[in-house]
């Protein structure tokens, strides 16, 4: 893990891009998209029916690597809100295992805007939560003066280094009037977007930086995406 100073506290950052918020006993992810393969399965795209189960092992090592006793779901945790009812056995009972064992919070998204606590997945579903004088929920909202943490965009780093073009999943974070940051997506089977695309940049305003923060070999690699005129 390498750390991560945000809105005057400290957070860790795993290999596996998941936050941990020591001061909190919490870990955060973002865009799990459970239950992506059976969807495009559904719709006659034919993908290997194991992504819920690598996404729920990542998830499991990352709680034990941090001993987390709470764990934020960012939103976007099923790729369709029918995705918590095609949920297999063998990786129901993974899911179930680890919202037995912790505090967890589903925060809702775009493509799971109906999960209720009615799917029987163990934990609280909610909107949006403010803990620790900041704000989770899955879409960074263009204006916000609080410090807040969402998901939502999948941002990538689009560099090239020497020669080579190199496309990594990266936190996004933005300075300004209150400090702000983007998780890359945790799930399995997940894109990604340019960290520095237009609708990041302007989902992060009022900023007057931008800056992608990248895990490497030991290290939080720091990256500028965008700065306010002057």
């Amino acid at each position: 893990m390498v750390p991560v100073s945000f809105a005057q506290d400290e957070f860790a950052l795993t290999s596996a891009n998941a936050l941990y918020w020591p001061k909190e006993q919490a870990l955060l992810v973002a865009d799990l998209h459970l239950e992506k393969a059976s969807f495009y399965a559904g719709h006659g795209q034919m993908l290997p029916p194991y992504d819920s189960r690598e996404t729920l092992d990542r998830l499991a090592r990352a709680i034990r690597e941090t001993g987390a006793r709470r764990v934020f779901t960012l939103g976007d945790n099923f790729h369709d809100d029918g995705g918590a009812r095609r949920l297999e056995p063998y990786a129901a009972g993974m899911l179930r295992a680890l919202t037995l064992s912790t505090d967890w919070i589903w925060i809702t998204g775009n493509h799971d805007s109906e999960l209720t606590e009615g799917d029987k997945l163990g934990g609280a579903v909610v909107d949006s939560l403010e803990t620790g004088g900041i704000h989770l929920r899955h879409q960074a909202q263009e204006g916000e003066k609080r410090p807040e943490i969402s998901g939502h965009y999948h941002p990538r780093l689009h560099v090239t280094l020497r020669n080579r073009p190199v496309r990594k999943p990266c936190l996004v974070h933005g300075s300004g009037s209150a400090e702000r940051l983007i998780l890359p997506a945790f799930g399995a089977l997940t894109g990604g977007m340019n960290a520095a695309d237009p609708a990041i940049v302007q989902a992060m305003q009022p900023a007057d930086t931008i800056m992608a923060m990248l895990h490497a070999k030991g290290k939080l690699l720091h990256f500028p995406l965008w700065k306010r005129a002057t």
